[in-house]
């Protein structure tokens, strides 16, 4: 009985080696034969090679896109070829077994037009769906569902069965939808896959639901363009939604840029015209950091933001004590000299690190935890644009608790509501003025490093952001920082409501003309400060 068992293994055995060897050889005799084929031919023989299913397919169509797909011309072998100098280097294309080298005359390549192309890429989308690899299934069924093509069909609904993945059989079921409107299925499988791509909303979705609605007809066509309506109301939805957030992003921007020039310009009313340069020192501080860090400690290069914050409120700090102590406190009382005086400053400076680091733009990465995006329904969020708005709010939270909680801000307050009598009391004017300088160029110099993430770092930095900082202080309200925040945030989604329909240029321009309009009826800003002297 043992000795029966063992024959009929053997038999299996041997059937399924030669099953396996005859498939083997179909398929190579398939493959050869795309040597000889012309375009039309080459169409069918792809469709063939895509029906079977076979992963081994897939490179060979994606050798042929890439034009790495030969054959001999003794023999008419298909094959891969790699060119080394004025030789080629043939494989075999079923078992990558090397075929060794031949002259460049003894090949030609298999050619191929955009049309095969857009084929090939359609074919690839199928064969790979059922791939190990998840990432590869994603891809594969991304490419299906945009390319539509309904002979995936019975590829999809065989991987829609097999996939364990949520995600990723969820789009598997939108390529599935996409596909349907493509075939000659019935109406009512096209009307669950209209719903599918309903639910999606993104305008690859309304791109394929609009042309299903053109060709549907009756009741189906109803439907489709009832679809369509839905679509393009959810769409307008998430673009208000993105549009705030852009505007929040643009508004945290500003707030950090007109932060430190609200301190100056309420405490000291001092026009500070090389503000934008205080940023623009903020910004190479990192730009430095960075670059050591590169060169001699490259695993400290996901911390170089943190090291590069303390250093460059001290840099920018600095600078702003020196500018106030040499030049600005000789000039109090005297607004115009000081704007034409902190001119010249900003000039002196963009030239020096014009002189130091060159004109160009330096190369300032992103920390890891600032790379990427992810996304909320339609709406994509990049990291590096949460953790500016996240970073302004803490810089304002901190900045607020130093003005109410500290003995430096109750000085600051004091001199800013009544400067006479503050130094009557025995409070150091002199001494106010010089840490609100500084303490605001600091606090620029802070929105120098996150402007580092988002913003070319170059001499001209920060006169992309002192006008802008002007237009949110005097808006706000000039010294108070409640106002500074509503006034960042207020004129930042405004721009970005109006770009879409006026420009970036012509938005700021509208912006500024309201500004105008509206300090004629509010001089002191949404928010005026209070206080004898400022009464006066």
């Amino acid at each position: 009985m043992q000795t029966i068992h063992k024959i009929f293994l053997g038999f299996v055995i041997l059937w399924a080696i030669s099953t396996g060897a005859a498939a083997e050889e179909s398929l190579s005799a398939r493959i050869d034969a795309m040597a000889t084929a012309d375009f039309a031919a080459l169409t069918k023989q792809i469709d063939t090679l895509a029906a079977t299913g076979d992963a081994r397919v897939a490179p060979v169509l994606k050798a042929l896109t890439e034009g790495r797909l030969f054959f001999r011309k003794s023999d008419k072998k298909v094959v891969f070829a790699e060119k080394i100098k004025r030789r080629y280097r043939l494989s075999d294309p079923i078992s990558g077994e090397s075929l060794g080298e031949v002259k460049k005359r003894a090949v030609k390549k298999i050619r191929v037009n955009n049309k095969l192309r857009r084929t090939i890429r359609a074919k690839l989308g199928g064969l790979t769906l059922l791939s190990p690899d998840p990432v590869v299934r994603l891809k594969a069924a991304q490419s299906v569902f945009k390319s539509g093509d309904a002979a995936a069909l019975s590829a999809l609904e065989a991987a829609i069965v097999k996939e364990t993945d949520a995600d990723i059989r969820a789009v598997l079921r939108e390529a599935h939808a996409a596909a349907i409107l493509k075939s000659d299925r019935s109406d009512s499988e096209k009307r669950n896959a209209l719903k599918t791509l309903e639910a999606r909303g993104d305008r690859d979705a309304l791109s394929l639901v609009t042309a299903a609605a053109r060709t549907a007809t009756g009741d189906l066509k109803t439907f489709a363009d009832a679809t369509v309506v839905s679509i393009q109301e959810t769409l307008e939805l998430w673009g208000v939604a993105q549009n705030i957030w852009y505007g929040l992003s643009l508004g945290s921007v500003l707030l950090l840029a007109a932060i430190g020039l609200a301190i100056t310009f309420g405490v000291m009313g001092v026009i500070n015209m090389a503000h934008g340069e205080m940023v623009m020192l903020g910004a190479y501080t990192t730009y430095v950091v960075q670059d050591v860090i590169r060169t001699s400690a490259p695993e400290l290069f996901d911390a170089s933001l943190a090291i590069a914050l303390p250093l460059a409120f001290l840099v920018s700090g600095g600078v702003g004590i020196a500018i106030e102590r040499g030049v600005i406190r000789f000039l109090y009382g005297r607004p115009l000299e000081t704007l034409l005086a902190t001119w010249g400053i900003s000039l002196v400076l963009q030239q020096t690190v014009r002189s130091i680091f060159g004109p160009t733009n330096q190369e300032v990465g992103a920390p890891n935890f600032m790379s990427g995006a992810f996304e909320i329904g339609h709406l994509t969020i990049t990291y590096n644009r949460l953790w500016i708005i996240v970073f302004s709010f803490l810089v304002m939270a901190a900045l607020m608790l130093l003005l109410k909680r500290t003995p430096l801000g109750l000085q600051m307050r004091a001199v800013t509501q009544n400067r006479r009598m503050a130094g009557a009391m025995g409070i150091r004017t002199n001494w106010v003025d010089a840490a609100t300088f500084g303490l605001g160029s600091g606090i620029a110099g802070i929105a120098g490093v996150a402007l580092s993430q988002i913003d070319n770092v170059s001499p001209n930095l920060g006169q992309s952001y002192i006008i802008d900082s002007f237009m949110v202080v005097v808006f706000g309200g000039v010294g108070n920082l409640w106002g500074t925040l509503v006034g960042a945030m207020t004129l930042g989604v405004a721009n970005k409501f109006l770009e879409p329909f006026a420009g970036a240029v012509l938005a700021k321009v509208l912006v500024l003309v309201f500004i105008i309009l509206f300090i004629q009826k509010r001089p002191r800003g949404l928010f005026a400060q209070k206080g004898r002297a400022v009464e006066s």
